[in-house]
């Protein structure tokens, strides 16, 4: 499966609407970004069950903006829309398996339990 392409019409939905999603934050102009994207587009070989999505943060600024973006690359990892994972920085192909073995094996019920206990009470 080859990379998605998000932009601000279709982000919710890609993110809300499939179990697994992994974003790449990127830029053409940063060579980390580059040099990463054929470790990611490798891993959406290797996962097909798992969305990876890419965000140009140049045509994309708003998304940019509302993910808190400082660095690029960054790599975030949705599941089941909540986000589980938020790191800037190239991954190792073997990382970024590792990432997806863990964030698939999550037990997001227990996910959901700590997320509640950290939200205050109104």
């Amino acid at each position: 499966m080859a990379t998605t392409t998000l932009t601000q019409q279709n982000f919710d939905e890609t993110v809300t609407g499939n179990d697994v999603v992994l974003v790449d934050f990127w830029a053409s102009w940063c060579g980390p970004c580059r040099s990463f994207a054929p470790t990611f587009e490798k891993s959406s070989e290797q996962h097909p069950d798992v969305v990876h999505a890419k965000v140009d943060t140049e045509a994309e600024q708003g998304i940019a903006a509302a993910a808190n973006i400082r660095s690029i690359p960054t790599i975030m990892a949705f599941r089941e829309g909540v986000l589980v994972f938020n790191q800037p920085g190239a991954l190792p192909p073997a990382a970024l398996e590792d990432l997806v073995t863990q964030v698939k094996a999550l037990d997001m019920d227990e996910v959901r339990k700590q997320i509640a206990e950290q939200t205050p009470a109104e």
